[in-house]
């Protein structure tokens, strides 16, 4: 948990505003302490030094095409039709430190000469340009040895070169601080010899369902018991945005379950519950979290859900979510995932948001801010949303019909068809389907 918490919570108002009780959460969560891990272990973290060039990138000037190294001057009056013949004086492997130079010749590339090389091989002295093999008789003379090439087309000088340090030039800042390390990043990492990189590493979320009616998926049902669905869903939610989920079960309603279950989530760098924070009579969580933690049981105004608590329990940070599966997710991605991000090092704690036109009516009773499942898809050079049917706030098949969330604000008694209203995408992969 170092690094992550920064102070408890003071006293908070009954109710609260969504974007005040995201930030009340915020406040109270730092990027988790640098850890140096190996680079395959890095993809989608947070760099946490600076990166500089050990090297250049290339080391050395190298062919960028299998070819002929030669003079580009030579190959200025190169014809299919009247090719340019250039005596061959040696030959450059790809992992050669020097061309293979022929006996008796001067080791460079002199005037009227060539060396024949492979991509990556190192550039001969005196070569300022490679002419590809296709622009040459290669093809069609498979000689054991040659002592001639034909050149077909004149080159530029520094064609199919790659000149040391054109990618990455030596003592230069390449990665700064904050970069989210992505599959390029690595392979700039392995090209200048870094395997182990300073990151902000993933945080470990504890994840937790409560109620005495919820039962494991593979347990038969009796009657007035659902099964943990919760559980997964958050789990999968946790790992899409880059931290590592761990299951500590399923506490039923008594306090010495709740206690136990608690400590299977020491060492946590966050615990995340769902259900028992409402005003039934049976909703044990909120009274076990009062007695046991520093909280405050806030009723936020969102739709669906409205009762969540947020505080610590022995140093670790709390997010009690809702117990119906829509409001879960939907209080998830509101206040857990952007807490997940900032302990991650992430800068980039929005969704993705859009402006989009309502093909439908929508309701919005309770002044409370809601998040509509719904589908959004483009119509010519415009984005249309239309609700999903099924607005239930345990409907999880209304949640996966949608890709997105129709946003009306708090203020609004209605949403009317055609208003244009906010949009958050579900991820990143509803952008590229509708921007196709």
């Amino acid at each position: 948990m170092s690094g992550t918490v920064r102070s408890a919570l003071g006293p908070i108002q009954q109710l609260l505003g969504v974007d005040e009780a995201r930030e009340r959460i915020l406040r109270d969560f730092q990027p988790l302490l640098p850890r140096r891990l190996p680079l395959l272990d890095t993809l989608g973290l947070v760099l946490a030094e600076p990166i500089y060039a050990r090297e250049s990138v290339p080391p050395f000037t190298n062919a960028a095409m299998d070819g002929y190294a030669v003079r580009a001057i030579d190959t200025l009056s190169a014809r299919r039709d009247h090719p340019v013949q250039l005596r061959i004086v040696g030959e450059a492997p790809a992992g050669g430190a020097a061309p293979r130079w022929r006996e008796g010749v001067k080791q460079s590339v002199e005037p009227g000469t060539a060396v024949r090389v492979m991509t990556g091989a190192v550039l001969p002295p005196g070569a300022d340009a490679v002419v590809r093999f296709e622009e040459t008789d290669e093809a069609s003379d498979q000689s054991a040895v040659r002592e001639v090439v034909s050149i077909y087309r004149p080159v530029r000088a520094g064609e199919n070169v790659r000149p040391a340090g054109e990618d990455i030039a030596a003592g230069t800042l390449v990665l700064p601080p904050g970069t989210v390390l992505g599959p390029a990043h690595l392979g700039i990492l392995a090209a200048l010899g870094y395997t182990w990189v300073l990151v902000h590493p993933r945080p470990n979320v504890a994840i937790l369902a409560t109620g005495d009616e919820v039962l494991p998926p593979d347990y038969p049902l009796e009657p007035g018991q659902i099964r943990n669905s919760n559980s997964y869903v958050l789990a999968a939610l946790v790992t899409q945005c880059g931290g590592i989920p761990h299951l500590v079960g399923i506490a039923t309603d008594h306090d010495a379950d709740l206690e136990r279950r608690f400590r299977a989530a020491a060492g946590a760098d966050l615990i995340l519950t769902s259900g028992g924070v409402s005003q039934g009579d049976y909703d044990r969580v909120k009274e076990f979290l009062r007695a046991r933690g520093q909280f405050d049981i806030w009723q936020v105004r969102i739709k669906p859900g409205k009762p969540m608590a947020f505080g610590f329990i022995d140093g670790i940070p709390v997010i009690a979510l809702p117990g119906n599966p829509v409001a879960s997710v939907v209080a998830f991605l509101q206040f857990a995932r952007p807490a997940i991000l900032r302990l991650l090092g992430r800068s980039d704690l929005e969704p993705i948001r859009l402006r989009a036109r309502l093909t439908q009516r929508i309701e919005n009773s309770g002044q409370r801010r809601h998040f509509v499942r719904a589908r959004v898809e483009r119509r010519g050079n415009e984005l249309v949303v239309t609700p999903v049917p099924n607005q239930g706030a345990g409907v999880l098949s209304g949640l996966a019909a949608g890709n997105c969330l129709a946003v009306v604000p708090e203020e609004w008694a209605e949403a009317p068809a055609g208003s244009e209203i906010e949009i958050e995408l579900y991820d990143t992969a509803v952008l590229r389907q509708i921007l196709l």
